[in-house]
Protein backbone atom coordinates (compact mmCIF):
# COMPACT_ATOMS: atom_id res chain seq x y z
CA UNK A 1 0.00 0.00 0.00
CA UNK A 2 1.46 3.18 -0.91
CA UNK A 3 1.35 6.51 1.44
CA UNK A 4 -1.65 8.02 -0.56
CA UNK A 5 -3.48 4.80 -0.42
CA UNK A 6 -5.56 6.11 2.07
CA UNK A 7 -5.49 9.71 2.21
CA UNK A 8 -8.79 11.98 1.93
CA UNK A 9 -10.38 11.77 -2.04
CA UNK A 10 -12.06 14.71 -3.37
CA UNK A 11 -15.61 14.55 -3.74
CA UNK A 12 -17.46 15.64 -6.15
CA UNK A 13 -18.46 19.24 -5.08
CA UNK A 14 -14.78 19.39 -4.78
CA UNK A 15 -14.22 18.40 -8.82
CA UNK A 16 -17.71 20.87 -9.56
CA UNK A 17 -15.60 23.37 -7.49
CA UNK A 18 -12.57 23.43 -9.47
CA UNK A 19 -14.59 24.02 -12.38
CA UNK A 20 -15.79 26.94 -10.92
CA UNK A 21 -12.21 27.69 -9.47
CA UNK A 22 -11.62 27.76 -13.26
CA UNK A 23 -13.45 30.65 -14.37
CA UNK A 24 -11.93 33.19 -12.67
CA UNK A 25 -8.33 31.76 -14.11
CA UNK A 26 -9.55 31.83 -17.75
CA UNK A 27 -10.76 35.35 -17.12
CA UNK A 28 -7.68 36.57 -15.42
CA UNK A 29 -5.22 35.46 -18.08
CA UNK A 30 -7.79 36.72 -20.92
CA UNK A 31 -7.34 40.32 -19.28
CA UNK A 32 -3.65 40.12 -19.94
CA UNK A 33 -3.69 39.59 -23.62
CA UNK A 34 -7.70 41.34 -24.80
CA UNK A 35 -6.74 45.33 -24.45
CA UNK A 36 -3.22 44.73 -27.12
CA UNK A 37 -6.18 44.08 -29.96
CA UNK A 38 -8.41 46.95 -28.78
CA UNK A 39 -5.42 49.97 -29.11
CA UNK A 40 -6.10 51.51 -31.96
CA UNK A 41 -9.64 51.79 -31.86
CA UNK A 42 -8.73 52.96 -27.90
CA UNK A 43 -6.69 55.54 -28.82
CA UNK A 44 -8.53 56.90 -31.86
CA UNK A 45 -11.90 57.25 -29.01
CA UNK A 46 -9.78 58.30 -25.91
CA UNK A 47 -6.34 60.43 -27.83
CA UNK A 48 -3.91 59.25 -24.98
CA UNK A 49 -0.79 60.89 -24.86
CA UNK A 50 2.13 58.19 -25.01
CA UNK A 51 2.80 58.04 -21.37
CA UNK A 52 -1.00 57.41 -21.04
CA UNK A 53 -0.86 54.83 -23.66
CA UNK A 54 1.97 52.61 -21.92
CA UNK A 55 0.17 53.14 -18.57
CA UNK A 56 -3.11 51.72 -19.40
CA UNK A 57 -1.30 48.60 -21.25
CA UNK A 58 0.89 47.96 -18.69
CA UNK A 59 -0.79 49.29 -15.11
CA UNK A 60 -2.73 45.96 -14.86
CA UNK A 61 0.16 43.68 -14.60
CA UNK A 62 1.73 46.03 -12.65
CA UNK A 63 -1.20 46.19 -9.83
CA UNK A 64 -1.32 42.26 -10.05
CA UNK A 65 2.27 41.72 -9.56
CA UNK A 66 2.13 44.31 -6.36
CA UNK A 67 -0.48 43.00 -4.60
CA UNK A 68 -0.37 39.24 -4.97
CA UNK A 69 1.63 39.17 -1.53
CA UNK A 70 -0.98 41.27 0.22
CA UNK A 71 -4.09 39.14 -1.36
CA UNK A 72 -2.75 35.59 -0.46
CA UNK A 73 -1.88 37.00 3.23
CA UNK A 74 -5.65 38.59 3.54
CA UNK A 75 -7.42 35.35 2.33
CA UNK A 76 -5.52 33.84 4.67
CA UNK A 77 -6.97 35.84 7.37
CA UNK A 78 -10.23 36.60 6.24
CA UNK A 79 -10.86 33.55 4.31
CA UNK A 80 -9.70 32.42 0.85
CA UNK A 81 -13.36 32.25 -0.11
CA UNK A 82 -14.41 35.57 0.83
CA UNK A 83 -11.66 36.68 -0.62
CA UNK A 84 -11.94 35.31 -4.25
CA UNK A 85 -16.07 36.73 -4.03
CA UNK A 86 -14.91 39.82 -3.06
CA UNK A 87 -12.43 40.23 -5.82
CA UNK A 88 -14.70 38.72 -8.38
CA UNK A 89 -16.98 41.37 -7.73
CA UNK A 90 -14.94 44.21 -7.35
CA UNK A 91 -13.52 42.42 -11.03
CA UNK A 92 -16.62 42.59 -12.70
CA UNK A 93 -17.63 46.44 -11.52
CA UNK A 94 -14.51 47.61 -12.65
CA UNK A 95 -14.98 46.08 -15.96
CA UNK A 96 -18.00 47.69 -16.25
CA UNK A 97 -16.06 51.24 -15.17
CA UNK A 98 -13.07 50.24 -17.86
CA UNK A 99 -15.42 49.62 -20.69
CA UNK A 100 -17.39 52.73 -20.64
CA UNK A 101 -14.45 54.92 -19.74
CA UNK A 102 -14.87 58.60 -21.33
CA UNK A 103 -11.04 59.52 -20.80
CA UNK A 104 -7.36 58.12 -20.67
CA UNK A 105 -7.49 59.25 -17.22
CA UNK A 106 -10.65 56.93 -16.03
CA UNK A 107 -9.45 54.13 -18.12
CA UNK A 108 -5.65 54.28 -16.18
CA UNK A 109 -7.79 53.94 -13.05
CA UNK A 110 -10.10 51.28 -13.76
CA UNK A 111 -7.18 49.18 -15.44
CA UNK A 112 -5.25 49.89 -12.03
CA UNK A 113 -8.50 48.31 -9.42
CA UNK A 114 -8.83 45.42 -12.22
CA UNK A 115 -5.44 44.85 -11.19
CA UNK A 116 -6.01 44.93 -7.63
CA UNK A 117 -9.37 42.70 -8.05
CA UNK A 118 -7.17 40.71 -10.21
CA UNK A 119 -4.43 40.03 -7.79
CA UNK A 120 -6.93 37.83 -5.62
CA UNK A 121 -8.32 35.73 -8.17
CA UNK A 122 -4.43 33.54 -8.20
CA UNK A 123 -3.82 33.15 -4.71
CA UNK A 124 -7.20 32.91 -3.78
CA UNK A 125 -8.21 29.73 -6.32
CA UNK A 126 -4.37 27.97 -6.29
CA UNK A 127 -4.89 28.09 -2.35
CA UNK A 128 -8.52 26.50 -2.48
CA UNK A 129 -6.84 23.58 -4.72
CA UNK A 130 -4.59 22.78 -1.59
CA UNK A 131 -7.05 22.49 1.08
CA UNK A 132 -9.76 21.00 -1.27
CA UNK A 133 -7.20 18.36 -2.86
CA UNK A 134 -5.81 16.79 -0.01
CA UNK A 135 -4.35 13.37 -2.18
CA UNK A 136 -1.29 14.78 -4.12
CA UNK A 137 -1.83 12.56 -7.14
CA UNK A 138 -5.43 14.10 -7.33
CA UNK A 139 -4.42 17.73 -6.46
CA UNK A 140 -1.57 17.53 -9.20
CA UNK A 141 -4.18 16.84 -11.57
CA UNK A 142 -6.23 19.94 -10.61
CA UNK A 143 -3.20 22.12 -10.51
CA UNK A 144 -2.87 20.81 -13.78
CA UNK A 145 -6.33 21.61 -14.88
CA UNK A 146 -5.83 25.70 -12.82
CA UNK A 147 -2.80 25.84 -15.72
CA UNK A 148 -4.42 24.72 -18.26
CA UNK A 149 -7.44 27.55 -17.16
CA UNK A 150 -4.78 30.11 -17.68
CA UNK A 151 -3.43 28.81 -20.69
CA UNK A 152 -7.06 28.50 -22.35
CA UNK A 153 -7.54 32.04 -21.34
CA UNK A 154 -4.44 33.19 -23.22
CA UNK A 155 -5.67 31.25 -25.57
CA UNK A 156 -8.67 32.31 -26.81
CA UNK A 157 -8.14 36.31 -25.59
CA UNK A 158 -7.11 37.18 -28.91
CA UNK A 159 -9.68 35.24 -30.70
CA UNK A 160 -12.52 36.92 -28.60
CA UNK A 161 -11.19 40.09 -28.64
CA UNK A 162 -10.63 40.07 -32.61
CA UNK A 163 -14.31 39.02 -32.64
CA UNK A 164 -15.97 41.64 -30.50
CA UNK A 165 -13.41 44.09 -32.02
CA UNK A 166 -15.38 43.75 -35.79
CA UNK A 167 -18.67 44.59 -34.49
CA UNK A 168 -18.62 46.40 -31.50
CA UNK A 169 -16.35 49.14 -29.63
CA UNK A 170 -13.22 48.90 -27.82
CA UNK A 171 -15.22 48.79 -24.45
CA UNK A 172 -16.76 45.25 -25.47
CA UNK A 173 -13.34 43.54 -24.67
CA UNK A 174 -13.63 44.55 -21.17
CA UNK A 175 -17.46 43.32 -20.79
CA UNK A 176 -16.86 39.49 -21.33
CA UNK A 177 -15.73 39.38 -17.48
CA UNK A 178 -18.94 40.04 -16.40
CA UNK A 179 -21.36 37.60 -17.05
CA UNK A 180 -18.02 34.98 -15.78
CA UNK A 181 -17.90 36.93 -12.94
CA UNK A 182 -21.23 36.80 -12.01
CA UNK A 183 -21.39 32.67 -12.45
CA UNK A 184 -18.78 32.79 -10.27
CA UNK A 185 -20.98 34.90 -7.52
CA UNK A 186 -23.65 32.31 -7.70
CA UNK A 187 -21.64 29.30 -7.36
CA UNK A 188 -19.04 30.05 -5.49
CA UNK A 189 -20.94 30.02 -1.93
CA UNK A 190 -22.53 26.97 -3.29
CA UNK A 191 -19.59 24.77 -4.00
CA UNK A 192 -16.63 26.39 -2.70
CA UNK A 193 -15.55 25.75 0.77
CA UNK A 194 -14.46 28.27 3.16
CA UNK A 195 -10.70 27.96 4.48
CA UNK A 196 -8.71 30.47 6.76
CA UNK A 197 -5.94 30.49 9.51
CA UNK A 198 -7.45 30.23 12.76
CA UNK A 199 -4.90 31.97 14.47
CA UNK A 200 -4.26 34.62 12.16
CA UNK A 201 -3.29 38.20 13.37
CA UNK A 202 -4.34 41.52 12.19
CA UNK A 203 -3.38 42.45 8.53
CA UNK A 204 -0.10 45.02 9.12
CA UNK A 205 -0.97 47.89 6.62
CA UNK A 206 2.27 49.35 6.48
CA UNK A 207 3.63 46.10 5.25
CA UNK A 208 1.29 45.60 2.60
CA UNK A 209 2.02 49.39 1.61
CA UNK A 210 6.00 48.29 1.44
CA UNK A 211 5.19 44.80 -0.69
CA UNK A 212 3.19 46.86 -3.39
CA UNK A 213 5.63 49.59 -3.71
CA UNK A 214 8.89 47.36 -3.66
CA UNK A 215 7.24 44.78 -6.49
CA UNK A 216 6.10 48.18 -8.45
CA UNK A 217 9.51 50.07 -8.21
CA UNK A 218 10.99 47.49 -8.91
CA UNK A 219 9.48 45.82 -12.01
CA UNK A 220 8.54 49.13 -13.18
CA UNK A 221 12.69 49.65 -13.44
CA UNK A 222 13.56 46.50 -15.53
CA UNK A 223 10.38 47.21 -17.69
CA UNK A 224 11.92 50.40 -18.33
CA UNK A 225 15.24 48.81 -18.76
CA UNK A 226 13.91 46.77 -21.44
CA UNK A 227 12.06 49.67 -23.49
CA UNK A 228 15.33 52.26 -23.14
CA UNK A 229 18.34 50.14 -22.33
CA UNK A 230 20.23 50.07 -19.17
CA UNK A 231 20.32 54.32 -17.39
CA UNK A 232 19.45 55.97 -14.41
CA UNK A 233 15.45 56.31 -15.31
CA UNK A 234 15.73 52.34 -14.88
CA UNK A 235 18.10 51.46 -12.58
CA UNK A 236 16.31 54.57 -9.95
CA UNK A 237 13.79 52.77 -9.37
CA UNK A 238 15.22 49.44 -9.24
CA UNK A 239 17.36 50.63 -6.33
CA UNK A 240 14.92 51.87 -4.64
CA UNK A 241 12.09 48.62 -5.19
CA UNK A 242 15.17 46.77 -3.82
CA UNK A 243 15.72 48.98 -0.61
CA UNK A 244 12.05 48.86 -0.03
CA UNK A 245 12.06 45.41 -0.20
CA UNK A 246 14.58 45.26 2.45
CA UNK A 247 12.80 47.45 4.73
CA UNK A 248 9.26 44.87 4.20
CA UNK A 249 11.67 42.15 4.83
CA UNK A 250 13.11 43.35 7.67
CA UNK A 251 9.88 44.52 9.33
CA UNK A 252 8.59 41.30 8.78
CA UNK A 253 10.86 39.54 10.81
CA UNK A 254 10.19 41.75 13.68
CA UNK A 255 6.08 41.11 13.52
CA UNK A 256 4.19 38.65 15.69
CA UNK A 257 2.18 38.17 12.72
CA UNK A 258 3.73 38.99 9.56
CA UNK A 259 2.24 39.42 5.84
CA UNK A 260 5.33 36.94 4.60
CA UNK A 261 6.29 34.62 6.53
CA UNK A 262 9.96 33.92 6.33
CA UNK A 263 10.26 30.84 7.26
CA UNK A 264 8.76 29.44 4.16
CA UNK A 265 12.24 30.17 2.34
CA UNK A 266 13.93 28.30 5.71
CA UNK A 267 12.21 25.37 3.70
CA UNK A 268 15.12 23.89 1.19
CA UNK A 269 12.03 22.37 -1.51
CA UNK A 270 9.81 25.64 -1.67
CA UNK A 271 13.08 27.93 -1.96
CA UNK A 272 14.22 25.77 -4.91
CA UNK A 273 10.84 25.26 -6.72
CA UNK A 274 11.00 29.65 -6.02
CA UNK A 275 14.13 29.41 -8.31
CA UNK A 276 12.95 27.19 -10.82
CA UNK A 277 9.90 29.01 -11.24
CA UNK A 278 12.29 32.41 -11.00
CA UNK A 279 14.48 31.24 -14.06
CA UNK A 280 11.95 29.07 -16.07
CA UNK A 281 9.27 32.32 -16.54
CA UNK A 282 12.51 34.10 -17.24
CA UNK A 283 13.04 32.69 -20.55
CA UNK A 284 9.34 32.03 -21.20
CA UNK A 285 7.84 34.91 -21.05
CA UNK A 286 10.92 36.75 -22.82
CA UNK A 287 9.73 34.69 -26.09
CA UNK A 288 6.37 36.41 -26.18
CA UNK A 289 7.94 39.19 -26.37
CA UNK A 290 9.48 38.61 -30.01
CA UNK A 291 7.23 36.00 -31.09
CA UNK A 292 4.44 38.24 -31.39
CA UNK A 293 6.41 41.00 -33.14
CA UNK A 294 7.96 38.42 -35.42
CA UNK A 295 4.10 36.92 -37.02
CA UNK A 296 2.72 40.75 -37.06
CA UNK A 297 6.01 43.02 -38.14
CA UNK A 298 7.73 40.63 -39.89
CA UNK A 299 5.69 38.08 -41.68
CA UNK A 300 3.22 40.40 -41.76
CA UNK A 301 -0.17 39.30 -39.87
CA UNK A 302 -2.85 41.24 -38.06
CA UNK A 303 -3.33 40.66 -34.38
CA UNK A 304 -6.29 37.82 -35.18
CA UNK A 305 -4.19 35.82 -37.54
CA UNK A 306 -1.38 35.93 -35.20
CA UNK A 307 -3.88 34.95 -32.30
CA UNK A 308 -4.14 31.95 -34.38
CA UNK A 309 -0.90 30.89 -35.14
CA UNK A 310 -0.19 30.95 -31.69
CA UNK A 311 -3.14 29.01 -30.81
CA UNK A 312 -1.16 25.09 -31.11
CA UNK A 313 1.45 26.71 -28.24
CA UNK A 314 -1.52 27.27 -25.75
CA UNK A 315 -3.25 23.96 -26.63
CA UNK A 316 0.03 21.86 -26.06
CA UNK A 317 0.11 23.92 -22.60
CA UNK A 318 -3.68 22.34 -22.06
CA UNK A 319 -3.56 19.01 -23.34
CA UNK A 320 -0.28 18.83 -21.40
CA UNK A 321 -1.66 19.40 -17.87
CA UNK A 322 -3.47 15.96 -17.56
CA UNK A 323 -0.40 14.16 -18.02
CA UNK A 324 1.73 15.37 -15.13
CA UNK A 325 -0.27 13.49 -12.56
CA UNK A 326 0.76 10.32 -14.10
CA UNK A 327 4.28 11.05 -14.61
CA UNK A 328 4.45 12.67 -10.86
CA UNK A 329 2.78 9.49 -9.84
CA UNK A 330 6.13 7.60 -11.67
CA UNK A 331 8.78 9.90 -11.73
CA UNK A 332 10.78 12.25 -9.49
CA UNK A 333 9.98 15.77 -9.65
CA UNK A 334 13.80 16.95 -10.25
CA UNK A 335 13.71 14.17 -13.33
CA UNK A 336 10.37 15.27 -14.73
CA UNK A 337 11.35 18.99 -14.56
CA UNK A 338 14.73 18.39 -15.68
CA UNK A 339 13.30 16.66 -18.86
CA UNK A 340 10.70 19.34 -19.70
CA UNK A 341 13.59 22.40 -19.01
CA UNK A 342 15.92 20.58 -21.39
CA UNK A 343 12.78 19.94 -23.86
CA UNK A 344 11.75 23.69 -24.05
CA UNK A 345 15.49 24.28 -23.89
CA UNK A 346 14.96 22.15 -27.63
CA UNK A 347 12.13 24.56 -28.62
CA UNK A 348 14.14 27.68 -28.38
CA UNK A 349 16.60 26.15 -30.54
CA UNK A 350 15.01 25.88 -33.14
CA UNK A 351 13.48 29.35 -32.54
CA UNK A 352 17.08 30.28 -32.73
CA UNK A 353 17.17 29.17 -36.24
CA UNK A 354 14.33 30.84 -37.82
CA UNK A 355 14.81 33.82 -40.66
CA UNK A 356 13.27 36.65 -42.17
CA UNK A 357 11.42 34.24 -44.99
CA UNK A 358 10.21 31.21 -42.74
CA UNK A 359 6.95 29.53 -42.84
CA UNK A 360 5.24 30.51 -39.60
CA UNK A 361 4.95 26.55 -38.88
CA UNK A 362 8.60 26.75 -37.73
CA UNK A 363 7.23 28.72 -34.85
CA UNK A 364 4.36 26.65 -34.48
CA UNK A 365 6.29 23.74 -33.91
CA UNK A 366 8.95 25.71 -31.75
CA UNK A 367 6.14 27.06 -29.58
CA UNK A 368 4.18 23.58 -29.61
CA UNK A 369 8.23 22.00 -28.15
CA UNK A 370 8.83 24.38 -25.54
CA UNK A 371 4.97 24.46 -24.17
CA UNK A 372 4.79 20.90 -23.83
CA UNK A 373 8.21 20.90 -22.50
CA UNK A 374 7.09 23.48 -19.93
CA UNK A 375 3.73 22.16 -18.34
CA UNK A 376 4.84 19.78 -16.32
CA UNK A 377 7.77 22.45 -14.68
CA UNK A 378 5.09 25.08 -13.61
CA UNK A 379 2.20 22.10 -12.61
CA UNK A 380 5.41 20.27 -10.46
CA UNK A 381 6.50 23.89 -9.27
CA UNK A 382 3.30 25.08 -8.17
CA UNK A 383 2.49 21.93 -6.33
CA UNK A 384 6.18 21.93 -4.46
CA UNK A 385 5.91 25.44 -3.27
CA UNK A 386 2.12 24.73 -2.27
CA UNK A 387 1.93 21.75 -1.26
CA UNK A 388 5.17 22.05 0.84
CA UNK A 389 3.65 24.73 2.35
CA UNK A 390 1.49 24.55 6.34
CA UNK A 391 -2.02 24.39 5.20
CA UNK A 392 -2.74 27.53 7.49
CA UNK A 393 0.00 29.08 5.21
CA UNK A 394 -1.75 28.36 1.65
CA UNK A 395 -2.37 31.76 0.73
CA UNK A 396 0.50 33.07 1.55
CA UNK A 397 2.96 30.29 -0.46
CA UNK A 398 0.47 30.41 -3.65
CA UNK A 399 0.81 34.51 -3.88
CA UNK A 400 4.57 33.91 -3.91
CA UNK A 401 4.57 31.35 -6.39
CA UNK A 402 2.50 33.57 -8.65
CA UNK A 403 4.61 36.65 -7.45
CA UNK A 404 8.09 34.54 -8.39
CA UNK A 405 6.64 33.80 -12.04
CA UNK A 406 5.50 37.32 -12.15
CA UNK A 407 8.72 38.71 -11.44
CA UNK A 408 10.82 36.38 -13.59
CA UNK A 409 8.58 37.07 -16.75
CA UNK A 410 9.75 40.82 -15.86
CA UNK A 411 13.28 40.05 -15.60
CA UNK A 412 13.40 38.27 -18.65
CA UNK A 413 11.15 40.54 -20.77
CA UNK A 414 14.44 43.23 -19.91
CA UNK A 415 17.09 40.89 -20.32
CA UNK A 416 15.53 39.18 -23.79
CA UNK A 417 14.23 42.41 -24.70
CA UNK A 418 17.58 44.34 -24.26
CA UNK A 419 19.33 42.22 -26.15
CA UNK A 420 16.85 42.06 -29.03
CA UNK A 421 16.83 45.84 -29.05
CA UNK A 422 20.63 45.84 -28.79
CA UNK A 423 21.45 43.99 -31.69
CA UNK A 424 18.54 45.78 -33.70
CA UNK A 425 19.96 49.01 -33.15
CA UNK A 426 23.43 47.70 -34.35
CA UNK A 427 22.22 46.17 -37.10
CA UNK A 428 19.90 48.48 -38.67
CA UNK A 429 22.38 51.94 -37.98
CA UNK A 430 24.81 50.22 -40.47
CA UNK A 431 22.24 48.94 -43.01
CA UNK A 432 20.37 51.92 -42.71
CA UNK A 433 19.38 52.93 -46.68
CA UNK A 434 20.60 55.86 -48.27
CA UNK A 435 18.01 59.20 -48.58
CA UNK A 436 15.64 58.29 -45.44
CA UNK A 437 14.44 61.90 -44.12
CA UNK A 438 16.38 62.15 -40.55
CA UNK A 439 13.33 61.86 -38.57
CA UNK A 440 12.04 58.20 -40.22
CA UNK A 441 15.71 57.13 -39.57
CA UNK A 442 15.54 58.28 -35.99
CA UNK A 443 11.93 56.28 -35.51
CA UNK A 444 13.07 53.55 -37.07
CA UNK A 445 16.25 52.61 -35.67
CA UNK A 446 14.61 52.53 -32.30
CA UNK A 447 12.09 49.87 -32.93
CA UNK A 448 10.97 47.53 -35.61
CA UNK A 449 7.44 48.89 -35.24
CA UNK A 450 8.67 52.56 -35.42
CA UNK A 451 10.26 50.89 -38.76
CA UNK A 452 7.04 49.69 -40.15
CA UNK A 453 5.10 52.63 -39.19
CA UNK A 454 7.92 54.78 -41.42
CA UNK A 455 8.01 52.41 -44.00
CA UNK A 456 4.15 53.13 -44.76
CA UNK A 457 4.70 56.72 -45.41
CA UNK A 458 7.80 56.37 -47.85
CA UNK A 459 7.77 56.16 -51.37
CA UNK A 460 8.00 51.99 -52.63
CA UNK A 461 11.83 51.38 -53.37
CA UNK A 462 12.84 53.43 -50.26
CA UNK A 463 10.31 51.86 -47.89
CA UNK A 464 10.90 48.39 -49.26
CA UNK A 465 15.03 49.13 -48.36
CA UNK A 466 13.77 50.35 -45.09
CA UNK A 467 11.81 47.12 -44.31
CA UNK A 468 14.28 44.70 -45.56
CA UNK A 469 17.25 45.92 -42.97
CA UNK A 470 14.85 46.53 -40.14
CA UNK A 471 13.22 42.71 -40.38
CA UNK A 472 16.72 41.30 -40.91
CA UNK A 473 18.10 43.53 -38.35
CA UNK A 474 15.16 42.02 -35.37
CA UNK A 475 15.39 38.37 -37.07
CA UNK A 476 19.32 38.79 -35.59
CA UNK A 477 18.45 39.78 -32.23
CA UNK A 478 15.73 37.28 -31.92
CA UNK A 479 17.92 34.55 -32.67
CA UNK A 480 20.68 35.72 -30.42
CA UNK A 481 17.71 35.86 -27.77
CA UNK A 482 16.41 32.32 -28.16
CA UNK A 483 19.93 31.23 -28.19
CA UNK A 484 20.46 32.73 -24.76
CA UNK A 485 17.10 31.10 -23.53
CA UNK A 486 18.22 28.31 -25.20
CA UNK A 487 21.15 27.86 -22.74
CA UNK A 488 19.14 29.19 -19.75
CA UNK A 489 17.04 26.53 -20.16
CA UNK A 490 19.26 23.71 -20.24
CA UNK A 491 21.21 25.18 -17.01
CA UNK A 492 17.58 25.39 -15.43
CA UNK A 493 17.39 21.79 -16.30
CA UNK A 494 20.58 21.30 -14.35
CA UNK A 495 19.44 23.47 -11.27
CA UNK A 496 16.16 21.05 -11.18
CA UNK A 497 17.80 17.75 -11.10
CA UNK A 498 20.62 19.09 -8.47
CA UNK A 499 18.56 20.68 -6.02
CA UNK A 500 14.98 18.57 -6.10
CA UNK A 501 17.36 15.70 -6.26
CA UNK A 502 16.10 14.13 -2.79
CA UNK A 503 12.24 14.99 -3.78
CA UNK A 504 9.96 11.68 -3.99
CA UNK A 505 7.62 10.80 -6.62
CA UNK A 506 4.09 11.62 -5.38
CA UNK A 507 3.31 7.92 -4.87
CA UNK A 508 5.98 8.00 -1.97
CA UNK A 509 4.56 11.21 -0.80
CA UNK A 510 2.57 11.16 2.37
CA UNK A 511 -0.43 13.76 1.89
CA UNK A 512 -0.50 17.25 4.51
CA UNK A 513 -2.98 16.43 7.71
CA UNK A 514 -6.10 17.56 6.98
CA UNK A 515 -7.24 21.04 8.65
CA UNK A 516 -8.40 21.23 11.56
CA UNK A 517 -12.06 22.39 12.22
CA UNK A 518 -11.46 25.65 13.09
CA UNK A 519 -9.88 26.38 9.95
CA UNK A 520 -11.89 24.95 7.94
CA UNK A 521 -15.20 26.52 7.55
CA UNK A 522 -18.37 25.04 6.44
Amino acid sequence: MTPTDDTPRATRRDWLGLAVIALPCLLYSMDLTVLNLAVPQLSADLKPSAAQMLWIVDIYGFMVAGSLITMGTLGDRIGRRKLLLIGAAAFGFASVLAAFSTSAEMLIATRALLGVAGATLAPSTLSLIHNMFRNPQERTFAIGIWIASFSAGGAIGPLVGGLLLEHYWWGSVFLVGVPVMLLLLILGPILLPEFKDPDAGRIDLLSAALSLAAVLATIYGIKDMAEHGIGWRAVAPILAGIGIGAVFLRRQRRLTDPMLDLKLFRNAVISAALAINVLGFLFLFGSFLFIGQYLQLVLGFSPLEAGLWSLPSAIAFILGAPVVPVLAHRFRPALIMGTGLALAGCGFALLSRVAVDSHPAVVVVAGVVFSLGFTPVVALTTELIVGTAPPERAGSAAALSETSLEFGGAVGIAILGSIITAVYRSEIAAGMPAGLPDEAARVAAATLGGAVAEAAQLPADLAAGLLAVARAAFVSGMQLSALVATLGLFATALVALVLLRAVPPASAQVAPKPVSPEAALP
